[in-house]
């Protein structure tokens, strides 16, 4: 994807149009019936069949990167003359790459991942893919060796995410009759890499949640100080949780049990839970949620799992598909920032002409947030998944590939201005010389992984394998 300076300038310098709202009622049954989100999810199977179909996931033409590749004067040459292992870039290095094929996958499609560093320091990868999950440890010299792989556990599907919990992996999929695999990563320890393991869905994993409607769920999410994971996004959306926030308790991983749900809000399409620490005083110490529930950021109190409460429902101009977001600062709640899956799709508001956007949210008051402003991205595209450490938001943009934005400023000015891209690698160099430098279509990165002390950054793609990056 190649970098739009003047564009993203010019972004940077109109803030005005971002602002809140409430739900539109005329467009609500498009989204609580399910309609909108399977129109959406064919476009998605329309693009991978198609990709299939062009051989984009055949792993033989995706050779191995095993040695540091530095990123100079905007280029990353990983193998010179090959238009695509020359990567668009700035302030990150290639460190090391695999197909999907190299991480044990026979399908060749990839989706989430998270991190786990040991107790001793070591660093490990769970990746997600179509036939399961892979597992991978980052050396201290930044390569990528495969250790084995979960299989799925009922059928294939693109769909599946993975969140840490303590020292396990908490692994959800669309697949029905999957159900909610809880893998300890400290079975990696061990493990030569010369002889990776295939481990047993049911001799090797420490627990299995079987408490979904029909066995799938989009999304799993988790909150490690309060010993919960939420299914979000279950199916059906006729059941009695609505596709909404469904309780998983794990403070017996070997035996996870729910004591309920939240489906006032109906369908849930990620979230980001955690205790409560901010300006309203009377929620501190309460369990928060904050939904990201297709049309609308709904913010829950799920203190007490047996009556759980909405605090607010707001939509914004512009809104298509709200997809996910993260707080600010997760040890104190005032500012989150959201993306939108398309609105680049349906040249809606703001990012009406293929740029993305981050919306920026003041939740001081958590029974009315407010839209403060947003960050315009320079490159073409389509945002995805991003999380926050350190004053510093790492997104995973599809085909625009992997971006660093500095939002330190947020608290300070609230618009967006003092917003900055800081670093990119672009992992999907197929799309450079299209007329905007890049494609507005569900190709390239679908997450990152950037907790790691070392400073090293996993990301996952769709077509490709994983990357290992470092900020210069």
């Amino acid at each position: 994807m190649r970098l739009l300076t003047a564009v993203g300038l010019a972004a940077l310098s109109s803030h005005a149009l971002a602002k809140e709202m409430a739900v539109d009622p005329k467009t609500q049954s498009l989204y609580t019936s399910g309609q909108f989100m399977a129109q959406m999810m064919a476009k998605k199977e329309a693009t991978f069949a198609r990709q299939r179909a062009a051989g984009a996931y055949n792993a033989a033409q995706y050779p191995k990167v095993d040695k540091p590749v530095q990123c100079v004067a905007g280029k990353a040459i990983a193998i010179p003359g090959n238009a695509n292992y020359t990567f668009n870039c700035n302030n990150i290095d290639l460190y090391s790459f695999k197909s999907h094929a190299d991480l044990g996958s026979a399908t060749g499609e990839g989706s989430s991942s998270w991190g786990w560093t040991s107790g001793d320091g070591r660093e490990f990868i769970a990746i997600g893919q179509t036939d399961g999950a892979a597992f991978a440890e980052i050396t201290k010299d930044g390569k990528l060796l495969y250790l084995g792989r979960l299989p799925h556990n009922s059928e294939p599907s693109l769909w599946r995410e993975i969140r840490g919990y303590k020292d396990y992996m908490i692994i959800g999929s669309e697949a029905v009759k999957h159900g909610v695999q809880i893998f300890d990563m400290r079975k990696l320890v061990s493990i030569d890499p010369a002889s990776p393991v295939t481990f047993s869905t049911t001799k090797d994993i420490t627990g299995l949640f079987t408490g979904l409607p029909n066995g799938r769920t989009h999304n799993v999410v988790v909150n490690e100080a309060s010993n919960y994971a939420y299914a979000v996004g279950a199916q059906p959306r006729d059941d009695k949780c609505k596709s909404g926030l469904i309780f998983i308790d794990l403070s017996d991983p070997t035996n996870p049990t729910s004591p309920g749900c939240a489906a006032q809000a109906g369908y849930v399409h990620d979230a980001q839970c955690r205790i409560y620490k901010g300006p309203q005083e009377k929620y501190n110490g309460h369990e928060i949620c904050y939904g990201y529930n297709e049309n609308a950021l709904v913010i829950y109190d799920v203190t007490d799992k047996s009556a759980p409460k909405i605090l607010s429902t707001t939509s914004y101009y512009g809104a298509s598909y709200v997809h996910q977001g993260w707080l600010l600062d997760v040890d104190w709640h005032e500012y989150l920032i959201q993306d939108d899956e398309y609105d680049e799709f349906d040249k809606k508001g703001v990012a009406a002409d293929g740029y993305p956007v981050t919306y920026i949210w003041d939740i001081r008051d958590l029974e009315a947030p407010k839209q403060t402003g947003y960050y315009k991205s320079g490159a073409y595209g389509v945002d995805h998944n991003q999380y926050i450490h350190d004053g510093f938001a790492y997104q995973s943009n599809y085909g625009t590939g992997f971006r660093i934005l500095d939002v330190s400023s947020i608290p300070q000015d609230p618009t967006g201005k003092g917003v900055k891209e800081v670093g990119f690698f672009d992992v999907y160099p197929e799309d450079d010389g299209l007329p905007n430098g890049g494609i507005v279509d569900f190709v390239g990165t679908w997450s990152s992984y950037a907790y790691f002390k070392s400073g090293y950054i996993f990301v996952n793609t769709i077509e490709r394998g994983g990357f290992v990056l470092k900020r210069q």
